[in-house]
């Protein structure tokens, strides 16, 4: 048997708001190369002055990670041709990082596994081409240099992932954990998070790695495990059948479904590093350290240990609760406002994240508030309202609405009511008008209960309570029985 063995390759875009060297604005869908000036455009006699803030969140990843923090890192110039790299180099950290060893714990409360984190580099992006026709001599290509100089946060981590979907939790975890920090968006489609993945294979339980492949740029979840999936099922198959797996560059074709070669990689590219001259090295003291520890939010793991504990909600609920920090706060809110954790938890895991899923939107685009949310549990615990009635018929409209729970209510006549003569009066309608079904209650087939509780919930338009609905229909049958 063989077995994958995977390092992922995270480039983070910072949540800036400007680039890393110079005042150009990093916003996201403006005109092509209207966010563009000397400096990140490289031309000649412009110097690069490092973005404070960028540090900043480079260093609060570094922490949430347990990285080493080195209070001196240096910026070198990376050389090679990018046709949208205007300098020719690209300014980043490499044999100098800011942050070095350390790790990601996936699989909580069960089968837990550190994954190591290499090193966290600060370094610039490149700029985008756009290609438009085919590729023949018809074809243009297009330089947006928006994006270029736009700071980046690369995380290279250790070939310690064992299949295609640890390196999927491991990638959302990575995700979740920037959203929390509030240092990157995390929003894959628009390339702020992007992931480049090496893969071997080899026999189970050897030590010796294989030859790699490298995946390159895969801006989704699923493709990610798709193309590690197919990348390792290629690999083991060229081995079974006795031949050899070139080191390379490849990537997913969504169409093929596949793997496809890019170019030939060698073992180590010459890119000629040598330190930026024009940068002076990053200091960063223990001071400065300690000032931003003290500002680090809770972290997913935390959070979701916390309300197991704090609100005796099972873990893995917690869990998909903790997914997003604006998620969590949602749930959070709600809980508080209800006093009904349990109810709340089920309430957003089921009909929420359904609705979410449904609407493609993200929780914070939901236009219920939590207190709306919370009354709405609190009028099914207080038997003003049915579980089916909030469900089926209060839900949609308050989203719909915007409306609170109690307003509908009012303007629909639909309070659940418990009054004992008028139920009564009904259930002995239901009783007379359908001998049939108690007859069969009175032979034992106790199921037909249900239909006649339907019977008196339908004249009530379902606002009558349901316990004392089936109380005193009971209690009526079983009095008929024994006269």
């Amino acid at each position: 048997m063989y077995e994958p063995v995977i390092g992922l390759e995270i480039h983070a875009q910072l949540l800036t708001k400007t680039k890393l060297f110079c005042g150009c604005s990093t916003e996201y869908g403006n005109p092509p190369n209207s966010l563009t000036c000397p400096i990140c455009l490289g031309l000649p006699g412009a110097l690069p002055v490092l973005n404070h803030e960028a540090v900043v969140m480079a260093v609060k990843a570094a922490l949430a990670i347990k990285a080493k923090i080195h209070h001196r890192s240096l910026f070198s110039r990376k050389n090679y041709f990018y046709p949208d790299l205007t300098k020719g180099y690209q300014i980043t950290q490499y044999h100098s990082p800011i942050a070095t060893e350390g790790y990601l714990r996936t699989g909580w409360n069960g089968g837990q596994k550190d994954i190591g984190i290499e090193r966290i580099n600060l370094e610039e992006d490149a700029g985008k081409s756009i290609h438009d026709g085919k590729p023949d001599s018809s074809a243009k290509t297009y330089l947006d240099f928006n994006r270029s100089g736009v700071p980046l946060l690369e995380i290279v981590g250790k070939p310690e992932i064992n299949s295609p979907s640890e390196a999927v939790e491991f990638l959302q975890l990575f995700r979740t954990t920037l959203q929390y920090l509030e240092i990157c968006s995390g929003n894959m489609e628009e390339g702020t998070l992007r992931c480049d993945a090496n893969l071997s294979v080899r026999k189970r339980g050897a030590q010796e790695l294989g030859i790699k492949t490298e995946i390159k740029n895969i801006n989704s979840f699923r493709f990610l495990q798709k193309a590690l999936e197919y990348e390792a099922w290629r690999q083991t198959e060229l081995i079974q059948a006795g031949k050899s797996i070139s080191q390379e560059t490849r990537f997913w074709d969504e169409h093929q479904n596949k793997t496809l070669s890019m170019r030939s990689k060698e073992e180590a590219h010459d890119y000629r590093y040598f330190t930026e001259p024009d940068l002076p090295p990053l200091v960063i003291s223990e001071k400065f350290i300690e000032k931003i520890k003290r500002t680090l939010p809770e972290l997913p793991q935390e959070k979701a240990e916390r309300f197991e504990r704090e609100y005796k909600i099972p873990f893995d609920n917690a869990k998909i609760l903790t997914a997003s920090r604006d998620l969590s706060d949602y749930f959070e809110k709600t809980a508080t406002k209800s006093k009904n954790p349990k109810q709340s938890s089920n309430w957003i895991m089921r009909e929420i994240l359904h609705y979410l899923k449904v609407e493609n939107i993200e929780i914070s685009q939901f236009p219920m508030p939590p207190g709306n949310l919370a009354e709405l549990i609190l009028l099914v615990e207080k038997n003003k309202i049915t579980l089916k009635m909030a469900k089926e018929k209060l839900f949609p409209r308050m989203i719909r609405s915007k409306k609170r729970a109690v307003e509908i209510i009012k303007e629909d006549e639909l309070s659940q009511f418990s009054d004992v003569q008028k139920i009564k009066e009904l259930v002995l309608k239901a009783v007379k008008n359908n001998p049939r079904s108690v007859q069969q209650y009175k032979k034992g087939k106790v199921r037909v209960l249900g239909y006649l509780v339907g019977q008196v919930m339908r004249e009530t338009k379902g606002t009558a309570n349901p316990q004392l609905v089936n109380q005193i229909l009971k209690e009526t049958l079983d009095e008929e029985e024994v006269a």
